[in-house]
């Protein structure tokens, strides 16, 4: 089982499946939500509890970003056409096992870093 939680601990959550796909996007939405890239790891609805109230923010039709409301915390992307949601992979508690499988949206990066390691770049799409 992975768990985590938000910065203050409001925001608690629990998955009970095997997380896929952990991936860092460098869109620009992610960026200015995160500050930097944002990396996460999928994980089944079915398998996931969310305790507390996260405050869900309609970033793009169908799509909607969970945060804390008390400490900021970005903690969710979930798009409403898919039977998964992206945990923050920062917000897991403890070793997490896992590696990012691709880089995503790389086109959108910021031009203050570069991208150095040897893992997969998709250019403009989640896949």
């Amino acid at each position: 089982m992975m768990q985590g939680s938000c910065l203050c601990g409001e925001i608690t959550f629990q998955a009970e499946a095997a997380a896929r796909e952990p991936a860092a996007c460098h869109c620009t939405q992610c960026r200015k939500q995160s500050g930097h890239h944002w990396a996460s790891v999928q994980v089944m609805d079915s398998a996931l509890k969310i305790n507390g109230s996260p405050r869900w923010y309609t970033s793009s039709p169908g799509v909607r970003r969970g945060f804390c409301p008390t400490c900021g915390s970005f903690l969710f992307w979930k798009s409403d056409a898919d039977p998964d949601t992206g945990i923050s992979l920062g917000a897991i508690d403890g070793p997490t096992g896992l590696h990012l499988t691709r880089h995503i949206f790389v086109a959108d990066k910021g031009d203050y870093y570069d991208i150095t390691d040897s893992v997969p770049h998709k250019e403009k799409e989640h896949g």
